[in-house]
């Protein structure tokens, strides 16, 4: 379980949109819209190799994810977490990701090796740290 409330760890799982923010050198928040997914009790990102949400994450492994959902009330579960960036099981957490987003009219690339080279694609993985939110 993601956290200790079990309605943030289920709403974590129902969702797959949300904002990373990530430390830029200085210390000052930099923050952009993921898709994301479950790997058990962590999350994974699929990114190009060259943002900066990458970038960051090499010099500091501090983020937040903040899970969000798309109407009102806009209910949201914050994850504080270590992050690291891995070029392992590469294919197998991208696919976790479309899986994911499917419903929300993205899918996989055909050639899905092919693009993850080309676009030189890391994995993003998130270890909780500390799990709040608001649920109405």
């Amino acid at each position: 379980m993601i956290g200790d409330n079990p309605d943030w760890d289920t709403f974590i799982s129902e969702h797959r949109w949300a904002v990373l923010t990530t430390l830029r050198r200085g210390g000052q928040p930099n923050s952009s819209v993921v898709a994301y997914a479950r790997d058990g009790d962590e999350l994974v990102i699929s990114t190009p190799g060259g943002t900066f949400k990458h970038r960051s994450i090499e010099a500091d492994e501090r983020v937040s994810l903040c899970v969000i959902n798309n109407a009102e009330p806009f209910n949201f579960v914050a994850i504080e977490a270590a992050a690291q960036a891995t070029r392992e099981n590469l294919e197998a957490d991208t696919k976790k990701v479309f899986a994911n987003i499917a419903d929300a009219g993205w899918q996989e690339p055909e050639d899905l090796g092919a693009w993850l080279q080309q676009q030189q694609r890391v994995i993003l993985r998130l270890r909780p740290l500390r799990v709040y939110g608001v649920i109405r």
